[in-house]
C-alpha cells in the first residue's frame, strides 16, 4: 500500500464520523455525491473556500498539525454562514513535497473534527505530491464548503437601519489571519514559544483553532431574525463589518464594550502595534458580528449564550453621512 491510499485508509474513520443525511457517495472516489435535502421550497446552494495562510509556518515550527484542519474548515463555513447558509459538505486540498502519512493523518483528523463541529459532511477531497515545491516537512492546504440556505432566508444585510444593535461573538484567539504580523512581533520580540502564557505555552494561544459559530447562529436564527453577520477575518471589525452594511449606515462599536484577551495585549505590547493597526489587522476578541432590530437584542443574546457563545453588546448602527467611514471603533 502506497502513501497515498495509506492515508485514504486512516482518514476514513473520521471522515465516517462527519456523515449526515444527503451524502451519497464520499471519500475514495473520484467524485463525491450530495443529494440537496429535501423541505427546502426555493434552496440557494451557498459556497465558500479558503485557507490557512502562514498560520501554516507556526505549525511546522511547533510541529502541531492536529488543530489546523479546525482552522480550513472554520474559515469557509463562518463564511457561508454569513449568508444564512447552513454547512452540507466540505473538501480539502492538501498539497506537499513528500507525503508524510502521520502529519497528513493529523490535519484531516482535525479537518474532520472542525465538520463535526460544524455540522457538515467531509466527503472528499485531494491530496497532491509535488516534488520540490515545498521545503522537507512543509504543505499547504485549502478548503471548500458547501452550504444551503432557503431563498426567502438570504441574509444579505440590506435590511439593517439607523438604531439596529450590533452584537459580538468572542473568538478564541487570532483564528487564521494577521499571521504575517503574529511571526513578525514572535521574531522581533524574541519570544519562547514554549514559554507559559495564562495557563498554556505562548505556542498553543498563537495555534488555538478558529471558533466555528455554525450551530449558535443558526439555532438563533431559527427564533430571531438576524439582520446581518460578519465574519471578522482579515481586515478586522473595520473592514469586515461594512460589508454587509447598506451604504446609508454605519456601525459605531465602543472597543470598552467587550474584553481584549491577553494575546492581543501581548501582540501590541511586543510589536509595539498601533491601535488603528490592531483593529485593521486582528479580530481583537470579536470573531463574528450579529446585527439585529433593538427590540431583538435581548432575545438573541440569550439565545446565543444558551448555545454556549460569550455576547457582549459591543454598538449600534446609526445614519451615516456622506463617505463617512461604515465602521467606528472609539
Amino acid at each position: 500500500m502506497d502513501a497515498g491510499d495509506q492515508l485514504v485508509e486512516n482518514i476514513k474513520p473520521y471522515a465516517r464520523r462527519t456523515l449526515r443525511d444527503g451524502v451519497l457517495a464520499g471519500i475514495g472516489g473520484f467524485g463525491a455525491l450530495f443529494e440537496v435535502p429535501k423541505g427546502y421550497r426555493e434552496p440557494v446552494l451557498v459556497s465558500g473556500t479558503d485557507g490557512v495562510g502562514t498560520k501554516l509556518k507556526l505549525a511546522f515550527l511547533l510541529n502541531r498539525h492536529d488543530t489546523i484542519g479546525i482552522d480550513l474548515v472554520a474559515m469557509s463555513v463562518n463564511d457561508i454562514l454569513v449568508q444564512g447558509a447552513e454547512p452540507l459538505f466540505f473538501l480539502d486540498y492538501f498539497a506537499c513535497g513528500k507525503l508524510a502519512v502521520d502529519t497528513a493523518t493529523q490535519v484531516v483528523k482535525g479537518i474532520a473534527a472542525g465538520c463535526e463541529q460544524a455540522g457538515c459532511a467531509l466527503i472528499g477531497g485531494e491530496t497532491a505530491e509535488m516534488p520540490g515545491m515545498y521545503a522537507a516537512g512543509e504543505y499547504d492546504l485549502a478548503g471548500f464548503a458547501v452550504g444551503v440556505v432557503e431563498k426567502s432566508g438570504i441574509i444579505d444585510g440590506a435590511g439593517i437601519a439607523s438604531g439596529d444593535v450590533v452584537l459580538g461573538l468572542a473568538s478564541s484567539g487570532a483564528h487564521s489571519n494577521g499571521y504575517a504580523l503574529v511571526r513578525k512581533i514572535v521574531e522581533i520580540s524574541g519570544a519562547d514559544l514554549s514559554s507559559d502564557f495564562d495557563g498554556r505555552t505562548l505556542g498553543e494561544a498563537l495555534l488555538a483553532p478558529t471558533r466555528i459559530y455554525v450551530r449558535p447562529v443558526l439555532a438563533t436564527m431559527r427564533t430571531v431574525q438576524i439582520k446581518g453577520l460578519a465574519h471578522i477575518t482579515g481586515g478586522g471589525l473595520v473592514e469586515n463589518v461594512p460589508r454587509v452594511l447598506p451604504s446609508n449606515v454605519k456601525a459605531v462599536l465602543a472597543k470598552s464594550a467587550w474584553p481584549r484577551p491577553q494575546l492581543f495585549g501581548w501582540l501590541q505590547r511586543s510589536g509595539h502595534v498601533a491601535e488603528a493597526e490592531m483593529h485593521r489587522v486582528f479580530n481583537c476578541g470579536i470573531g463574528m458580528v450579529v446585527i439585529v432590530a433593538a427590540e431583538d437584542a435581548g432575545r438573541a443574546q440569550q439565545a446565543l449564550e444558551r448555545e454556549g457563545e460569550s455576547v457582549f453588546r459591543i454598538g449600534e448602527i446609526r445614519a451615516r453621512a456622506g463617505d463617512e467611514p461604515q465602521t467606528l471603533v472609539l
